[in-house]
């Protein structure tokens, strides 16, 4: 057994769970008032991430939209995420719920698309579609009741490997989780009574027709990019680790810098100032 595997077998995390909680509550509360809108919109995926921001949105008390939108899902996130929902909805008057089914649409988008040959690169696009999809109905849903649309999207994830589709998950209003390693998120759905099921569910993203889990496409678990993160931040490299340690270190620092484009601000090309003037 590696090193690394030792220290995630005994990795926990050290939030304290109960203030983290109050906190980010009232965070949601404020920005809904000072942006004044009614409430939230999240969508749900049947995976930790979306349940445990949308039971904080929930705790605000202000109207919480829950959206389903299936596109060739896997059943067992069907099951997971319609449990969840359930769940919330008989814990919190102000939970709602609201099922688009996105199947047609993306078919539909294949079929007048340019069609062309199977590659990887070709399912990626596919799966960032479907992401796109999904960002363009909750951006729908929240115009019409005024809402704003809650990022899921984990410390990891966002600023880590940049694992999110640009303008699709990636496309929020605000990110309640965003501050909280993975670890971090599941210590507050257990807090937070998330099913069972969702809390011992593998990671997964949901953008392909199977239930491919986000360690299979990334290489690496996030017990073990969260690892890798902090090492990072504390000024190690490569050459510091072998072994597991260090596969699993340059798969952290490989994603991070491919993905700098999702995480850093759109670049601007600034026009110098004379050439403004005539």
């Amino acid at each position: 057994m590696s090193l690394i595997s030792q220290r995630i077998m005994i990795k926990k995390s050290t939030i304290n769970t109960s203030a983290v909680n109050q906190h980010i509550v009232g965070w949601l509360k404020r920005y809904a008032d000072n942006a004044k809108v009614s409430g939230f919109v999240v969508g749900i995926s049947g995976g930790i991430d979306s349940a445990v921001t949308s039971t904080l949105c929930a705790q605000t008390g202000l109207r919480t939209l829950c959206v389903e939108m299936p596109i060739h899902q896997a059943e067992s996130h069907v099951s997971r995420g319609r449990e969840h929902i359930s769940q919330l909805k008989a814990r919190f008057e102000n939970v709602e719920h609201i099922e688009v089914n996105l199947t047609p649409v993306f078919e539909a988008f294949k079929a007048e698309a340019p069609t062309f040959a199977e590659t990887h690169k070709l399912h990626l696009s596919l799966a960032n579609t479907r992401a796109r999809l999904r960002m363009t109905t909750l951006y729908y849903l929240a115009g019409i009741h005024g809402l704003l649309v809650a990022g899921t999207g984990n410390k990891v994830e966002d600023f880590g490997v940049g694992f999110f589709t640009k303008y699709g998950d990636g496309g929020v209003d605000l990110s309640p989780i965003a501050d909280l390693m993975k670890s971090d998120v599941v210590a507050l759905g257990h807090y937070l009574n998330v099913p069972e099921s969702i809390l011992k569910a593998a990671p997964s993203d949901g953008l392909f027709a199977d239930s491919r889990s986000d360690e299979e496409q990334l290489g690496a678990s996030y017990d073990e990019l969260e690892w890798a993160m902090l090492e990072n931040e504390n000024g190690k490299s490569a050459g510091d680790f072998s072994g597991r340690e260090r596969e699993v270190f340059e798969i952290y620092q490989r994603l991070n810098r491919a993905n700098q484009h999702k995480m850093n601000p759109i670049p601007v090309c600034i026009i110098p100032d004379e050439w403004k003037k005539i």
